[in-house]
Formats: C-alpha cells, structure tokens, sequence
C-alpha cells in the first residue's frame, strides 16, 4: 500500500498543477470508498481555489479558504495528473478538473482509500489529531522514543509502526530500517538502550528519505502523479528477499509475521 514515501512522491508531484488554480468541476463515479465520498463534494468545491497541498502522516491536504480536502489512497489508490485526453478506466473513481484544463484523478482498484471534505481545521480531524510526530521533521529522534518505549514489551517493530508513536514508518521501511540499525525486529520495545534507538531514529529518517528520492516503492498498484512506478524496491535489503542471502554477511535471511505483517531479518546482523 502506498506508504510515506509514496504519498510524499504524490504531493510532490501534484503540487506544481494544483496550488493556485481553481476547481471547475468535480466528476464522482463511485461514492463507495472507505467511507462513502460526500454526495455533494461537487457543490462544496466547484470555484474554490486551492492555496497549499501539504502531507500529514499518509494523508494528502488539499487546503482552500472555506476548507480543506483530505486524500487517503488506502491500499492500492493513486492521484494521476492528466494532460491530454485518457479514457476513464475502470478503477478511475473521481476527477477534480480545474479551470485552467489540469485534470487529477483519482484512482484506487481495492477503494480502501478516502475522499473527504472539512470545514473544520484539519489538524483536528478525527483522523489526524491523535498522530505521531512526523519522522522527517526535528522533533523525532531517538530520545522520542526511548521515552515512549518505556515499559512496552511489545516487539520494536511494532512500536515503530504505530501511527500514535510516529506517523509513516510502513511495514517495508520498518523491516530496513531495523536492518540497517543492526536491531532485530522481535526485541522488546521497553529493554533497548537510548543509543540503539537514536541510531533507529537516524536510520528510520535515512530509508524514508532514501525512498522519497527513488519516487517510493512500487510492488503491485503505486504510480506517482505521470504514472509511473517507484525505483526504491531494487534498493531493499530485507523486505521480500526472505531465503535469499543478507547481503552484509550472505547468511540466510528470515522471514516471520509480526502482528500478521510480513517481517524479513538476519538473525547474524540484528540482535
């Protein structure tokens, strides 16, 4: 599913075509999204402008004066900007057409993801307000959380997928990022040293932003805003390569299920 680097890839991409224009029409052709898609969004944007597109944790914000417009591409949805004449294709759900001729389409075959409205600030949506910090920004680092990690005996890498600990740390970049923090992923949260976990804070930001520059991860449906994949899947160490040898020590790597997410190790170089 598209993870932090893949919805930053996305905001990155759209931002240049949508900031300052103005919203024309919007064209919904399936409501039935992880919650249904306001049957009237069409009358609550039709002549705003949109003034920012910023990112919260995997949350596209599209903000205007009267309100802001929250995007979730939920497993497999994309956010495509079309310039020339497309035919609709199945999955083609919604299409926000702007008045200078910009077209952004929304597109998600499982429809797990969101399309919502707000009047409200968005920081205080009730899918935005309880969040972690953002794991690019200062105020994530290893002292974060070794703090929050006291007492905890849940597997680290759980604790680092938990979007109330830190926002955007997807099952693949939790796999390199313990990888390349030397940290196996079953250790217990509570019992690692204030040192392992500013080296895993250091590493977390390394990955993601590794990835960011590669446009993201594609492994099934992620294209970024032209339709193309992300190049970070040939730079993965652990995460899909279970039975193949580490490439730091050649031993075997291993694969188990953590919280029933797939979770790839060295069993020589973590610990």
């Amino acid at each position: 599913m598209p993870e932090l680097p893949e919805v930053e890839t996305t905001m990155r991409g759209i931002a240049p075509h949508v900031e300052g224009q103005t919203i024309k029409q919007v064209v919904i052709r399936n409501h039935q999204l992880r919650w249904p898609v306001p049957a009237i969004l069409n009358q609550f944007l039709a002549n705003i402008k949109i003034k920012s597109v910023t990112r919260r944790a995997k949350y596209l914000l599209l903000a205007a004066d009267t309100g802001t417009l929250i995007i979730h591409l939920g497993m497999s949805g994309s956010l495509r900007i079309i310039v020339q004449e497309i035919a609709v294709g199945k999955h083609d759900h919604i299409d926000f057409i702007f008045a200078n001729g910009a077209l952004l389409r929304y597109n998600d075959p499982r429809r797990f993801g969101a399309v919502l409205w707000t009047t409200a600030p968005a920081d205080g949506h009730a899918l935005l307000k309880n969040l972690g910090p953002e794991p690019l920004l200062p105020e994530f680092d290893g002292i974060h959380l070794y703090q929050v990690s006291r007492s905890r005996k849940m597997p680290v890498k759980s604790l680092i997928m938990d979007s109330h600990i830190v926002v955007g740390v997807g099952n693949i970049y939790a796999n390199e990022a313990l990888f390349m923090a030397g940290i196996h992923p079953t250790r217990q949260a509570g019992e690692i040293s204030l040192k392992r976990y500013q080296q895993l804070a250091q590493c977390i930001k390394t990955v993601l932003q590794n990835a960011i520059l590669q446009g993201g991860t594609t492994l099934r449906n992620f294209v970024n805003e032209t339709g193309k994949p992300g190049y970070f899947k040939q730079q993965l160490l652990v995460y899909g390569r279970a039975g193949h040898p580490c490439r730091q020590c050649l031993q075997t790597l291993t694969e188990i299920r953590i919280a029933n997410r797939t979770t790839v190790f060295c069993q020589h170089c973590q610990t």
